[in-house]
């Protein structure tokens, strides 16, 4: 199969596969037709169908029940049955395969959410985008920078309501902290460092060996979709995917998502320019128990006006460092005694020239080394989220409003997908450490530039760990080296298991 960026024919077979949806005739709705929703129910309620319903779908879509749920879907129906979501909607007609479902009820659908694994968020989203369809995906947004990309320009090119579920970017902290940043209430900053406590699922694990058996109520092929095909195991599904490359992007995709917001928002950031990624044992499958990463982004001038506030002077160079797996930051001269820096699962400090900034975990609780409280101008929007229904329901908001009057939310892909982009960039750095150099990257063509063509990385399959007479031995196990070329324009832009594909990249 050609790379996603090349000519990815958008056919009825690669659109159904192999399922038995294939003998059925494929309607889908242009986005010329439906404009603003795809159906319009006589209530004026969202007709709205979830893909990937058994953890946090089940979630987003309880504080979406004031609307029309009318379409479940989901690869593991024990999971799903197991947690109440079918008993909730009992009308809701239920699909294992998203294709599927996009078929026959492509006419009676204005909206998708999808929280399904990392690796299809790009698949799932994409197809629907491309129907016309509103969209609320998961974080992270998607597996690979391409992909970001793709459903950047996607939602542009169709004029779509748009949200990643970083539900803290419609919170409080994330408005102040902007606003704090802004009005230069800490200087200038040029360094920021965040943390999480995750992972809480296992990871730094050998790829398991054996294959169990794949139970009745799971189509183990649609949750591996454009992945390689692997045999099952319990380790991978239910949630701990999260922890194989494959299929999750680790604790860095799965938290920076709501502890790096406030900074890529606050800051104006865009592309990187330098990543460099180190980690505990890095293993070709499983993501490593502890990373850090660098990241180095170049002076900017402000591009961002909220109510006329706008900054001056152009922000300067600034490196943002991330830490997982247990590492926080030192704590800094003054910090309060006792103060723990774990705010709801993280911290980040923003060192200013004047004074330091710190918030927790989605943006939540910002202050002031100093102890000094701002007064800075309130310029961004604000969402209650105890009357209008918070992150999920002011994309509903964005969905009924027409494309030249629509409001963006707070996550708006415009955003989220430069943003994500960002935060896939750390896993790659992680995946790249062995390369031992800093990374240059230009993000408009989605290229590593310092990459040569006789350099060539291998990973550890296995790490072989033994007790010989009370000593601790490993016996490695490697890949083959590979082209660091190809390793990393695979990672950029992964190629899919055939009949999986994505739409086309739009000019």
């Amino acid at each position: 199969m050609e790379k996603n960026s090349n000519k990815s024919a958008f056919s009825r077979r690669a659109f159904l596969g192999t399922t038995a949806a294939a003998a059925a005739g494929l309607t889908i709705v242009p986005s010329h037709v439906v404009a603003g929703l795809g159906h319009k129910a006589p209530s004026d309620k969202l007709n709205i169908v979830g893909v990937g319903v058994g953890g946090m779908g089940f979630a987003n879509l309880k504080n979406l029940e004031s609307e029309n749920i009318v379409g479940l879907c989901d690869v593991d129906w024990k999971y799903t049955g197991g947690n109440g979501v079918f008993d909730r909607w009992p009308k809701a007609k239920k699909y294992k395969d998203w294709r599927k479902m996009y078929d026959e009820m492509g006419k009676d659908f204005d909206a998708v959410v999808v929280a399904t694994a990392d690796h299809t968020h790009a698949l799932v989203a994409a197809h629907a985008m491309t129907m016309g369809k509103h969209v609320y995906v998961q974080k992270p947004l998607t597996h690979s920078v391409y992909e970001s990309r793709l459903l950047t320009k996607l939602a542009k090119k169709h004029q779509l309501a748009t949200s990643m579920g970083n539900q803290g970017s419609s919170g409080e902290g994330v408005n102040l902290t902007t606003e704090w940043l802004v009005n230069g209430e800490i200087g200038e900053v040029t360094k920021v460092e965040a943390f999480t406590d995750r992972p809480i699922w296992p990871q730094g694990l050998n790829t398991p060996e054996v294959g169990h058996w794949v139970p009745d109520t799971l189509d183990w092929d649609l949750f591996v979709g454009p992945a390689k095909m692997r045999p099952f195991n319990e380790i991978y599904h239910p949630w701990n995917w999260r922890g194989w490359w494959d299929y999750g992007t680790g604790a860095l995709g799965d938290m920076a998502c709501h502890i790096l917001h406030p900074v890529f928002v606050g800051l104006e950031l865009g592309y990187p320019i330098h990543a460099q990624g180190s980690s505990s044992l890095l293993l070709q499958d499983c993501a490593p128990v502890s990373q850090s990463v660098k990241m180095t982004f170049p002076s900017r001038a402000p591009q961002r006006a909220w109510k006329g506030m706008k900054r001056n002077a152009e922000l300067p160079q600034v490196d943002v460092h991330w830490y997982d797996g247990g590492i926080k930051w030192n704590l800094p001269e003054g910090w309060p005694a006792g103060k723990n820096p774990n705010d709801s699962g993280g911290g980040v400090i923003f060192h200013g020239t004047k004074d330091k900034l710190i918030c927790g975990c989605y943006g939540v609780n910002p202050w002031l080394l100093s102890g000094r409280v701002p007064e800075a101008p309130k310029f961004r929007r604000r969402i209650d989220n105890a009357t209008s229904g918070g992150h999920e329901m002011d994309w509903v908001r964005a969905c009924k409003e027409s494309p030249e009057n629509r409001v963006p939310t707070a996550s708006d892909f415009s955003e989220a997908g430069p943003f994500n982009e960002m935060v896939v960039m750390g896993v790659l750095a992680v995946r790249l450490q062995s390369l031992n150099k800093v990374l240059d990257w230009n993000g408009e063509k989605m290229e590593f530039t310092n990459l040569s063509d006789d350099e060539t990385i291998r990973t550890v399959i296995k790490d072989g760990f033994e007790i010989h007479d009370g000593h601790p031995t490993f016996k490695k196990t490697w890949t083959d080296p590979v082209p660091a070329k190809e390793f990393a324009a695979e990672l950029i832009n992964h190629t899919y298991r055939k009949p999986w594909s994505l739409p086309d990249m739009p000019a």
